[in-house]
Parts: C-alpha cells; structure tokens; sequence
C-alpha cells in the first residue's frame, strides 16, 4: 500500500477544510433564516455552479496559505515525524498528540472527548493539519502545561506551538532519576533521559519553564523578552510556510542572517571573537561540553562513550575508542556507564543541541546551561575552568 507513504493524507486534510467551509455556509444559510431571501444566502459551493470553466481560474480564498503549508514539514507526510509508526498502523497515545492532528484535537478535547488524554491509539497517515491550528476551539485552551510542571497561559493558536514544541522531560526528571546516587560513581539503574525534539517552546520559556537540569545554588535566565513586537512564536515564524521572517530583524541588526546577529559584546567561548553572532560561542561551548562528557566517561566513569545522533538512545559504549557505537549481540550498546554527574550534564547538552534555533530562542539560558555544565565535569577530568577563558 504505497498510497500510505504519499502526501494523500495532506490533500485529505485540504479536501475536508473545503467540506469544513461548505458546511458552515449551509448552517449559516439555514440560521439566517427568513431574514435574508434565498436568493441572498451563502451558495455552498467550492465549483461554479455551470461551465465550462477552468479549475486554476476558480478563486479559493486562502489558495496561497494552503499551498505554503502543504510545502511545509507540518504537511510532510512522508517524513519520519508521521511515518515512524508505520509497522504498527497506529500511533500510541504518548506520540499521538503531536504526531497527528488528530491526536492534537484528542488532546485538548477538542474532538468533544475529555481534554488532558489521547483516549487511544490513532490511525498513521495524519499530518499536522489544518484543522489542528485552526479549529475554533483552540481560543478557549488557556493554559498548556509543560514537563516541569509549569501551567503557561497561552492565547489562540500558540496553545498548538506550545503544546508541540516543549520536549518530553525537564531538569526535574533528572534530579528525581539521581537522588541520593554517589555523584561519581556509575549506577545501572541510570539511562539516557532525552529531552526530545524541536524544543524551541522550552528554550524559550528558560528558568521558568525548567526545561534544564539547573545546578544547585545557581540562578538562571527566565523567558526570553525580545523587542517588543516579537513576542509570539508567529511574530518570527510564518505560520504555514514555518519559515523565519528575518526583515523585522533588520530594524535593529544589520546582519545577513539571523545566525549572524550578535547580542553581546563579551565572547563566550573563549575566543575573543565579537563579531561573529552569538550562534557561533553556542555552537563552541556545545563541542567543547561533549569533548569533556566524552572525556568524563572515558577517565572517571571508566566507559568509554560514543554519541550518534541518528539512533536511539544516542549515547552508546566505545570501548575499544574508535569513536563508533559497540555492537552487541541484540545491535548497538547503549551507554550503560552512567553517572549522575554525566548524565545531568548530557542531558543539557542534548537539551541545547536539540533546538536548531536556540541562539534566537534564548541565547542567555542556553550559554548557561553550558557554562555550569562544562564547569561541572572539568573538575574531574582534571580541567581548570579559569584555563578555558569561557563565560556565563
């Protein structure tokens, strides 16, 4: 059954807008009653009622959106976001609410079900579709809540950023999976807790939404006010094409992109280097963290780690060091040396490097985060921190 792999379900989803529309034109026609003649009422019809015509001279109001979103990644359905579940024809509850668009509307009770639950498994094939930002029941979703438990107040269509942009775990799995464990001392009951994917919601929110593993006695950056109209994720994101409106930026950054711009005057990462953007001390910072976890684990863990961004769990054991996963008799070795001391500080790393966009998103959370992190295990290894020349 190839048809599953096309982008069907995406002209589904356009087919039933269009069904969607048309039918609130007959419900309006019929509520208007004997208040308007017939000939006055809405014609419920997307085609010409005669011919001859042609369908690319047939107006469609909002033609352009449309077509921007079924170009976008949202309406991808061939992409592994919508295609993971494939094998098993149905997509858990645990994914569903933003694997589909109708796990989305099962979520938030937006399908008239109970709202704070996906009551089943949902059909593969789905996309994020129209109705998932656009139905009209997203107005009364006031609050989303995120894995740290934080209830952030949301209006309208930020409630669908939010719910699906905030990850899967925050610091607060971390602490709770390390408690009472020796800092230094490897435990079999640790695994990899992975924050998840395009976590820009939580990024932003920053010490107030917890999405970090925050080090004791430390104070971190809260959520991230930039100029005063970009405050909303629509107010730098087109909605339907997903893409960065990078004009708005040019008002107060003469850059060429939005890597490019640069929020301070101090270099971060110990290069001295102030004229690259601010993306560039991230990206240092994050290599410079992952060099110390992988030299954390080799010398006081005493298991070599390796990671692969294209598998699951993504940290495996590389103990013969040629910097590639062991195989085992059931595939690939995950990482079984953990510490608590390496996995908070692999965990936000993960949590940084996972948003694409954090040096727009909240640059001051992410270099923290950083900072504490390579602070954390440069000790061990036997690394002066002062040595480093890195800033918070």
């Amino acid at each position: 059954m190839q048809g599953r792999h096309t982008r069907f379900p995406a002209i589904l989803a356009v087919a039933s807008m269009v069904l969607f529309l048309t039918q609130g034109a007959v419900t309006v026609a019929q509520d208007a009653g004997d208040a308007a003649p017939l000939d006055e009422a809405i014609v419920p019809f997307a085609l010409p009622e005669s011919g001859p015509f042609n369908p690319e001279d047939i107006p469609i109001e909002n033609q352009q959106a449309i077509a921007d979103w079924f170009r976008s990644a949202h309406a991808d359905a061939a992409a592994e976001a919508f295609r993971h579940w494939d094998a098993d024809e149905a997509i858990s509850p645990a994914c569903a609410t933003c694997h589909s668009g109708e796990g989305f509307r099962d979520w938030h009770g937006l399908d008239g079900s109970e709202a704070g639950i996906v009551e089943g498994p949902i059909d593969t094939g789905g996309v994020v579709d129209c109705g998932t930002c656009h139905n009209a029941g997203l107005a009364e979703v006031e609050t989303v809540t995120f894995p740290s438990g934080l209830e952030h107040p949301v209006t309208g269509v930020e409630a669908a950023c939010m719910t699906c942009h905030q990850g899967r775990t925050a610091g607060v799995d971390v602490e709770e999976a390390i408690a009472g464990m020796e800092v230094d001392s490897p435990s079999p009951e640790l695994r990899f807790i992975n924050p998840h994917y395009a976590t820009a919601a939580a990024t932003w929110l920053g010490g107030y939404g917890g999405a970090g593993y925050h080090y004791d006695g430390a104070d971190y950056s809260g959520r991230f006010f930039h100029a005063r109209p970009v405050s909303t994720c629509n107010s730098c994101h087109e909605p339907h094409t997903l893409e960065v409106a990078f004009e708005p930026c040019l008002t107060c950054h003469q850059e060429d992109s939005p890597e490019a711009i640069r929020i301070a005057r101090q270099s971060y990462d110990g290069s001295g280097d102030t004229r690259a953007g601010i993306s560039s001390d991230i990206r240092a910072n994050a290599a410079l963290l992952l060099q110390l976890i992988e030299d954390y684990a080799a010398l006081v863990a005493g298991r070599p780690i390796v990671y692969d961004g294209t598998r699951y769990p993504y940290f495996f054991v590389d103990a013969n060091g040629d910097d590639r996963a062991d195989e085992g008799p059931d595939g690939l070795v995950a990482y079984d040396g953990w510490t608590p001391r390496l996995l908070r500080a692999a965990y936000n790393w993960k949590l940084v490097t996972s948003d694409p966009g954090n040096y727009a998103h909240n640059p001051p959370y992410v270099l923290e985060l950083l900072h504490d992190s390579i602070s954390d295990l440069a000790g061990p290894v036997g690394t002066e921190v002062g040595s480093l020349g890195i800033l918070r």
